[in-house]
């Protein structure tokens, strides 16, 4: 996430008036937000920066292949006229897939997987909208462009032929379902027989298995080799919250690259141990798991080959592993996997425990605050679980969270309550001495050493807060289970803006109104409960600068309004939260100083 983006989100944290609001004078009223400020920088120089170069670094080390090896591109295969999807499926013989969230086929030309339809999840809130397509055939036109994967061989100086994109395999089955797996078959005319056994469980991992037989009556050597790739950047692609596009884990490091990063530099590669690599959307993934005790090369590239746009070309994620030695008579097996499905946190450790994946979770975007990012979006899918609904989950975790961040909060609570109580003196203080700056400062100083009161103390536990208010924010951008989760009322999908717009009287009138109007309901009650939280806190000696300070929930209210719902309604319910505990703290501090 770019370091613009943090800022944003910093001062729109529901308690930030607490912590941005004049206390000692004129000359210090912006002291937390430069503060806030300078932790953030410190944060981009000493550490972002440092990790950007690192990565860099690392792309820079490029594997020398063996000049005799050429690794098929995306973009290699015979330009297709595109056609609707359904056409194209029907131009070749193909293996139907059938489990119970899955749908879709396995092309016997290449013995690709082109054709994967997600069951569980439709493209709308509507139950009659269609289920999600993942992947679709090379040659398909918008909106279901191409994208698929496919695993092959390659060969030392091409002298061997080699199962390629226009390859038929043969069959053994017509259906693949998690009770049958399907063997394909291929000979070729030097002696060598490719096997490959495919098999599917009852989520959304596959297992291939591939064999090679030496009958040609000389040793050979050949390469494993896998590749995904997408035609085009997809519409959606514009979030800078979370990471869209080729990602991997090599050599045990994350690697997010970007669709630009891939055209811009080239071929991106880089030698792991292990690991996986794939193309991620914001709630898809594609990753294909090599065997993690063999070496190999993964590799990002891109080819614009036969594409009118830049944009419109093949982006390719592909991994090529060690050479295997088959000695004539003998025989080789070697196994990968291919998860194609949601990114699930739950299912994502499951296979990461089964099958010894490297930091497998971690295709989803978890942010800089991983290790708060990562339980927070346990505890939520847990609760969502225990009430069945995402909506009951988000206001219980919102004060499970004001539980645990309470001692913060009744210090901060504490010390504006002490600073509301001696407002008039300061005021009388700033106009006794308004035009001797010095004195004034003096005389401040000493009121706050004999009431005993910090005039940062309730700016501080927010800075702490920070940290868990950005982790909250990135769980509920990510998290799959937000996806088309309904509140109550009118609220059908919270991972998207609220529908509703004030300047159509929240749809009473029978007009549309312009996107950067579409103020909804619940921004308008964000908005309201900030006013009133700023009401309870101590009022800016300065005029002007309490005008400024009232336009802030307007302000906000505009800036929140085009983020998910679900996100406005845990600022709401949190402000709320806040009002009732500064309320039911500044009552006690009036009837104790009373």
């Amino acid at each position: 996430m770019p370091f613009p983006r943090l800022k944003y989100l910093i001062l729109t944290t529901p308690d930030h008036h607490r912590c941005f609001r004049p206390r000692i004078m004129n000359n210090n009223v912006f002291l937390a937000v430069l503060l806030s400020f300078g932790i953030l920088v410190g944060f981009q120089f000493f550490y972002v920066n440092p990790q950007q170069e690192a990565l860099q670094n690392r792309r820079a080390i490029q594997h020398v292949a063996p000049e005799s090896i050429t690794a098929p591109s995306a973009a290699s295969s015979p330009v297709q006229a595109a056609l609707p999807r359904d056409q194209v499926l029907r131009q070749n013989p193909r293996v139907t897939i059938q489990s119970p969230v899955l749908a879709g086929s396995i092309n016997l030309r290449g013995a690709r997987f082109d054709d994967l339809v997600l069951s569980s999840y439709r493209e709308t809130v509507d139950k009659n909208s269609p289920p999600i397509t993942l992947l679709s055939p090379s040659g398909s036109s918008a909106p279901y462009r191409p994208y698929y994967v496919s695993f092959s061989w390659l060969a030392d100086f091409n002298v061997l032929d080699v199962p390629n994109d226009e390859t038929i395999w043969k069959a053994d089955r017509n259906a693949l379902t998690p009770d049958h797996s399907v063997q394909l078959s291929w000979r070729n005319k030097q002696g060598l027989l490719f096997l490959r056994t495919v098999a599917v469980d009852k989520e959304y991992m596959f297992t291939i298995t591939d064999r090679v037989v030496n009958e040609s009556g000389r040793d050979v050597m050949l390469y494993p080799f896998g590749l995904a790739a997408r035609q085009g950047i997809p519409p959606h692609e514009t979030s800078s919250v979370v990471h869209e596009g080729p990602l991997a884990v090599l050599d045990g490091t994350l690697d997010e690259v970007d669709y630009d990063d891939v055209m811009d530099d080239g071929k991106i590669s880089k030698k792991s141990k292990g690991g996986w690599i794939g193309i991620t959307d914001k709630y898809w993934l594609v990753a294909m798991v090599p065997p993690q005790n063999d070496l190999m090369v993964g590799e990002f590239a891109y080819n614009r080959a036969g594409a009118v746009l830049p944009k419109d070309g093949f982006f390719q994620a592909d991994f090529r592993g060690n050479p295997v030695s088959i000695s004539t008579g003998g025989s080789v097996e070697r196994v990968t996997h291919l998860f194609a499905g949601p990114k699930r946190v739950d299912l994502l450790d499951q296979y990461a425990d089964q099958y010894d994946i490297p930091r497998f979770d971690r295709a989803i975007d978890f942010g800089w605050f991983y290790f708060l990012t990562r339980p927070f979006l346990s505890l939520l899918s847990l609760m969502e679980s225990a009430t069945g609904s995402m909506a009951w989950a988000i206001l219980l975790f919102t004060i499970l969270l004001r539980i645990a961040v309470l001692p913060l909060s009744q210090k901060s609570y504490r010390s504006m309550a002490r600073m509301k109580e001696i407002q008039p003196e300061m005021k009388r203080i700033q106009e006794r001495f308004a035009d001797d700056r010095m004195r004034q400062s003096q005389e401040m100083m000493e009121l706050y050493k004999r009431e005993k009161v910090n005039p940062l103390s309730g700016c501080m536990p927010t800075l702490i807060q920070i940290p868990i208010f950005f982790a909250l924010y990135k769980v509920l951008y990510v998290n799959i289970e937000m996806r088309q989760a309904p509140f109550f009322g009118w609220i059908h999908d919270m991972a998207i803006p609220d529908p509703t717009s004030l300047f159509n009287g929240f749809g009473l009138l029978p007009y549309d109104v312009p996107s950067f109007l579409q103020i909804g309901a619940w921004p308008v009650l964000m908005g309201l409960s900030m006013f009133l939280q700023q009401k309870l806190s101590p009022q800016p000696p300065d005029k002007s600068q309490a005008r400024i300070f009232m336009i802030l929930p307007v302000v906000f209210t505009f800036m929140l309004a085009h983020m998910p719902a679900g996100l406005v309604i845990y600022w709401t319910w949190s402000n709320l939260l806040g009002i009732l505990q500064q309320w039911y703290i500044m009552r006690g501090v009036r009837n104790k100083t009373a």
